[in-house]
């Protein structure tokens, strides 16, 4: 990851600062964005506080496309180039039922998780196009596959995974000709572990065990150290048996 540039959404908690400070400590430079800058700039602070200074905080709001535009203008002044975009970000719904949840918050999740990926991507494009190993992953979610029980969760939320799923599958196949691979992850729910805890270390991860953070940022590291040659275009997990 030595001189790699990384770009991380939805990085100021969660997963995403799992994948902020798991490259962090590869050896990449990241950009990370989150909603609120002051999210930002603490993922950062606590990457900065391990030794590794090239890290730049932004704020990105996925679901409003100047601030998707403004992001990447930012990206743009500081590198002349990206190699692996990790679409990340995307709203969550906390109820279960559509009718449970209020119209405001189904649109901010369709829109962050599908028009925003859609958005960012075309706009890291022209700095993806610089590197000679560009990659795009996205998180997308288990409720896109067609192994999902679709009982689970939001189907608003559902929606916006199928969006992403959809768009990644179609892009991987046009950006092919071009050099630049496009990953996407269908995780089952994971045990969402601190990178910074002494658990993020000691968990378990046996047959029996839930799937954990790191064992998902492992793949995300596994596929972008591949070989050019080596288009992997999804990663399905099996989740635990109900």
């Amino acid at each position: 990851m030595q001189d790699t540039r990384v770009v991380v959404t939805g990085a100021g908690r969660g997963f995403g600062r799992a994948l902020a400070v798991g490259f962090a400590r590869s050896g990449a430079e990241v950009f990370l964005s989150a909603r609120r800058i002051e999210s930002a700039e603490a993922v950062r602070d606590e990457i900065r506080a391990l030794g590794h200074e090239r890290v730049h905080a932004f704020t990105c709001d996925l679901g409003d496309p100047a601030s998707v535009r403004d992001f990447t203008r930012k990206v743009g002044e500081w590198t002349d180039r990206v190699d692996i975009l990790l679409n990340n970000g995307a709203a969550w719904l906390d109820a279960t039922d559509l009718e449970e949840a209020g119209d405001d918050d189904i649109a901010a999740a369709i829109a962050s998780g599908g028009t925003g990926t859609v958005l960012l991507t075309k706009h890291m494009l022209p700095l993806l196009r610089g590197s000679d190993r560009p990659d795009i992953v996205t998180m997308v979610s288990s409720v896109a596959s067609g192994r999902s029980n679709a009982g689970i969760g939001n189907p608003a939320f559902a929606a916006a995974k199928g969006a992403q799923a959809n768009f990644s599958d179609i892009m991987s196949e046009r950006l092919r000709p071009h050099g630049i691979r496009v990953i996407a992850l269908y995780p089952p729910d994971f045990t969402d572990l601190d990178p910074l805890s002494e658990e993020w270390e000691s968990a378990v991860r046996g047959p029996s065990s839930m799937l954990t953070a790191r064992s998902v940022l492992d793949c995300v590291l596994f596929a972008v150290n591949q070989p050019r040659d080596c288009f992997i275009r999804t990663f399905e997990f099996e989740p635990l048996p109900s």
